[in-house]
């Protein structure tokens, strides 16, 4: 065979890297610049009400909002505080979040407990009626949820009026009603990751349903509770919807429907309202905070195998 009918193949030397991983950093480069344009995009509103914030109105009338700062000032933050009354407005969103958030972990742990560890006919069916109801937009019972809390009546002790309407009662209720099913949904699945031979092992030592069900399977859900505790918080506290809809008495709404208690008749202070809103985000970006380590576990969980 002559040398010109030999193919040439062109082994890549030491060092050097073939098209595959020239590839790789691109992909690498690329998923960075995506991720990184993506938290300016979502950074970008909160950075911008934090400016305004500290922007003088007047300095704002003048050159408009999107315009270089003549001078800085936190006059709007003392302002804010102490003109919507917030130390009141935080601690009637402190009596709605705390119960509600308690109430929605308690029930939905007991639920999914019997949904993945009780073998019962109607497993199936009560976790489908679970899941469902996230699926029930809020708008389409405003009338008919209106009408029931005017007609049912509660202890004097829980609402002023005896009625479900214009009551703290009546809001933890309906927060928890919308907030149960994703959190059984969560749960169940995250319960059905315990291995079975743990339960069987406590079945054999006489453990009961509620000894395998308080010390056994909450102590290894605990990120998963700690992850659902941090969400609820956050979607509860910042809840403005039911607050309006169910409340009619504004000193008992809470903080988040109390900036409106900043807006004018005719004129509203745009960076006196920015301020409040920066304010009233400080206890979720806490409870963040103290509860980071396990929310990520929780939502890291199923990840790995193993």
């Amino acid at each position: 065979m002559s040398p010109d009918t030999l193919t040439r193949v062109t082994v890549p030397r030491a060092g050097t890297a073939g098209p595959g991983a020239r590839r790789r950093p691109r992909g690498r480069i690329a998923s960075q610049l995506f991720l990184i344009t993506a938290s300016v995009l979502w950074l970008l509103p909160i950075a911008f009400t934090l400016y305004v914030a500290v922007r003088p109105y007047s300095d704002t009338r003048r050159y408009g909002y999107v315009s270089l700062p003549r001078h800085l000032t936190l006059r709007n933050f003392t302002d804010a505080w102490s003109q919507s009354d917030m130390p009141h407005f935080f601690w009637n969103s402190v009596l709605i979040t705390v119960p509600a958030v308690i109430v929605v972990l308690a029930l939905a742990s007991g639920a999914a407990f019997v949904l993945t560890r009780l073998r019962l006919r109607v497993n199936v069916a009560l976790l489908i009626l679970f899941t469902a109801g996230n699926l029930l937009p809020q708008q389409v019972i405003i009338t008919p949820l209106y009408r029931l809390y005017l007609k049912i009546p509660v202890p004097t002790a829980l609402a002023d009026s005896g009625l479900m309407y214009n009551s703290v009662f009546g809001l933890i209720a309906i927060n928890v009603a919308f907030q149960l099913g994703f959190c059984v949904f969560v749960l169940s699945n995250y319960m059905k990751s315990v291995p079975g031979e743990m339960y069987e092992a406590a079945l054999v030592d006489g453990a009961g349903l509620w000894t395998r069900f308080w010390r056994l399977t909450l102590p290894l859900c605990r990120p998963a509770l700690a992850a659902l505790a941090t969400l609820l918080t956050t979607w509860i506290y910042n809840d403005f919807f039911w607050a309006i809809t169910l409340m009619s008495s504004g000193d008992k709404r809470p903080v988040t429907s109390a900036l409106a208690n900043l807006q004018g008749q005719f004129v509203s202070d745009q960076n006196l309202i920015a301020a409040g809103a920066m304010i009233a985000a400080v206890p979720t970006l806490v409870v963040y905070l103290l509860l980071q380590r396990q929310f990520v576990a929780g939502l890291a969980l199923g990840s790995s195998k193993g």
